[in-house]
């Protein structure tokens, strides 16, 4: 079923000389390429093509916001229905990934430090293994993935699909240490005392920020990027309400509305569908899950019994409302934490906490290296990928001058 599914869609591609779904793909996948490759059966060699192009691509074919890029921007979708490039590139990827023995090539170069195993450093670890590198990923969570893992759930992104990157670095002689904080113990200076040439940072955002509304204290108060970490250990009862409307809003609406003691969620929010940020596709499937939607509602105090709001609507009269409620779920956004920069000389940030890094990943200090959320802020899997790669290549250029 699958041959068949790969094989009919590869043969709708009209393969465009001037493919505008790779040219609006964050890190350019030679989509044409491999489809050429999958109408002649060669699925080996299209998925090592995505793997070279994209250490991640199994995980971006799931969570890529693909209406804006390459499904968004198919040649077939004006006037019929797009190719579903994404779902040819996770069967295409995943079978990829069962099947190939990677070789563990001498580690003959440098010693490199990643802290933290998000995409960035995921990506990074793989494409500096190969190449023959001596690779730590430190973490401080007890399993690698970082965002892939922790931020989004289970039924969107299965961990079965990071084990087996985790399982495809350990094949390449990649050293893991989880439940390893560093900044207060190992710090980055430890770090090159220890021999390591160059530091890679990309311990992403985790810290929530706050609406600076009286409640947030509370018990039944919670925020998103918490509670999706291990949702299984909370207890909101029956009736929750989210405030926020980006994609980390809606996967704990919908987290929230699996659990067995939920009956009713409902997300908040100061404007209207258009202004979301969240992806067209997660809004629709929450709202066919059963989300409740209150739009042009701004939070204006959590209390023990529910949520207070003002009510912005044009046609309304406007003024307080009362939402009765058990938990509130924040979810406005995230900022990174100082573990690492209060333990670093010269390692400088901007007014956001953002570390401050040129487009090829250099910080203020020499060696130490940055990129991904902790860089840009919070963005898409698949451009944090793409910033990696060029990061990677710089970190071999580093070290390789260092070694004249």
């Amino acid at each position: 079923m699958k041959k068949m599914f790969l094989l009919d869609e590869a043969n709708r591609c009209l393969l465009c000389k001037k493919p505008r779904c790779s040219a609006n793909c964050p890190i350019n996948t030679p989509i044409p390429e491999v489809i050429s490759l999958c109408k002649e059966g060669k699925l080996k060699e299209a998925g090592e093509i995505l793997f070279n192009n994209n250490p991640l691509s199994v995980i971006c074919s799931i969570v890529c916001p693909h209406e804006n890029q390459c499904e968004g921007n198919c040649i077939r979708g004006i006037k019929s229905e797009p190719i579903h490039f994404y779902e040819m590139e996770k069967e295409i990827s995943e079978k990829y990934l069962d099947e190939v023995k990677f070789e563990n090539v001498p580690k003959t170069k440098d010693r490199i430090a990643i802290i933290g195993g998000g995409p960035a450093g995921l990506t990074i670890a793989f494409i500096l293994a190969k190449r023959g590198y001596r690779i730590t990923i430190f973490d401080s969570k007890n399993k690698i993935g970082g965002v892939l893992r922790y931020g989004i759930p289970e039924y969107r992104l299965p961990n079965s699909l990071i084990d087996k990157l985790e399982d495809k670095l350990i094949e390449l002689g990649v050293k893991i240490r989880p439940n390893t904080l560093i900044g207060p113990v190992i710090s980055i200076d430890r770090l090159f005392e220890e021999d390591y040439k160059a530091i890679f940072i990309g311990t992403g955002v985790w810290n929530p920020r706050t609406l600076n509304i009286k409640g947030e204290a509370l018990g039944n108060a919670h925020f998103a990027i918490d509670y999706l970490r291990s949702p299984e250990t909370y207890r909101l009862s029956k009736r929750v309400a989210v405030i926020g409307a980006g994609n980390v809003a809606m996967d704990a609406a919908r987290t929230a509305k699996r659990n067995s003691e939920v009956q009713e969620v409902t997300i908040f929010y100061r404007g209207n569908f258009d202004d979301m940020s969240a992806t067209k596709k997660e809004i629709e499937e929450a709202k066919e899950e059963g989300i409740i939607f209150k739009l042009y509602r701004s939070p204006l105090e959590i209390t023990e019994d529910g949520l207070k709001v003002i009510n912005k609507e044009e046609d309304s009269e406007g003024g307080e409302e009362f939402f009765e409620c058990d938990s509130t779920i924040i979810a406005i956004s995230q900022s990174p934490r100082n573990n690492i920069v209060s333990n670093t000389t010269k390692l400088e940030t901007n007014s956001s906490g953002l570390i401050i890094a040129d487009e090829k990943g250099n910080t203020t200090r020499p060696g130490v290296f940055s990129s991904g959320d902790v860089v840009t802020g919070a963005k898409t899997v698949v451009e944090a990928v793409a910033y990696a790669k060029t990061v990677a290549d710089a970190m071999e250029e580093y070290c390789e001058s260092q070694n004249l």
